[in-house]
């Protein structure tokens, strides 16, 4: 899972090699439905439970289980005398990212989503909005996979931190139930136009089209304002998240292992940007 190179050039040999030893892996029907089985079940499943749901023998699920877990996509767990099988969250970004990278998917992505909520309405922040813009972030803390933070950072470290001209709040009914804002990547001259962008939804309001019109607001202004690359890091558990980001053009540029720690434990993020077609090139 590194950075892709422009679809004009050969896929460097180490890349390639990578990438066909995760699909000679997935390279028999059984494995596949392995994969898929455990996947979609949240906390995974024991190996008992997966040769049952399957329909086969205990030594043909220890088998392929051992091929799917030495390349990467599988986690295994002692639980007692059973074994646990998790799905590896960093491989259900890295292997979409590898099959769009040998396909040279990655040279352009679309502007945002198309299909807003017409009951979503997004406007710049005001000051009374920052009870419900801090309530949120809280909601998006409790979650464990939004942020590292595990407290709610104070109202000015917030307005320090963020650029005045991209902080938005999403109102449904009159109500704030959602917020992105962006914040300088950094303060050298050379990387004014590059920008680190959060999204938060309010608990109750996630999956209804709030991130959407969050994110569309958020590019389209962004390209309006002459900044050329958004960049954000997202847990790589957080699939909802990676997903809305590739609706609004961004690519995933690599995984970072063991980036840091919340509440004692290692996690992963992905590394996301998006180029702006008004002053760069995205493909590059």
């Amino acid at each position: 899972m590194t950075a892709t190179v422009p679809a004009t050039t050969v896929l460097p040999e180490q890349e390639a090699a990578t990438y066909a030893e995760w699909f000679a892996s997935l390279a028999e029907p059984t494995r596949v439905r392995l994969l898929n089985t455990v996947a979609t079940t949240p906390g995974g499943l024991t190996i008992g439970r997966l040769t049952e749901l399957l329909g086969i023998s205990q030594s043909t699920c220890s088998h392929h289980v051992r091929k799917l877990a030495d390349v990467g996509f599988l986690r295994l767990h002692k639980e007692g005398t059973s074994t646990r099988v998790v799905v590896n969250e960093a491989c259900c970004v890295g292997l979409p990212h590898a099959a769009d990278a040998v396909m040279g998917l990655l040279t352009r992505r679309p502007c945002c989503p198309p299909d807003v909520p017409a009951d979503v309405t997004v406007r710049a922040l005001e000051p009374g909005d920052w009870p419900a813009v801090r309530r949120i972030y809280g909601e998006g803390i409790a979650t464990g996979v939004a942020t590292f933070d595990t407290t709610v950072p104070s109202r000015a470290s917030l307005d320090a931190r963020w650029l005045p001209d991209h902080r938005w709040v999403a109102e449904r009914d009159g109500e704030v139930v959602g917020w992105t804002a962006l914040s300088p990547f950094s303060s050298r001259e050379c990387y004014s136009g590059v920008a680190e962008s959060a999204i938060y939804v309010a608990d109750g309001h996630r999956g209804a089209g709030v991130g959407k019109a969050l994110i569309r607001h958020q590019v389209v202004a962004a390209d309006e304002a002459g900044l050329w690359t958004l960049q954000t890091t997202i847990f790589t558990e957080n699939r909802a998240s990676v997903a809305l980001h590739h609706q609004a053009g961004y690519r995933t540029v690599g995984i970072r292992e063991r980036i840091a720690q919340r509440d004692g434990t290692w996690y992963d993020t992905v590394l996301m940007e998006r180029r702006s077609d008004r002053t760069g090139d995205q493909s590059r």
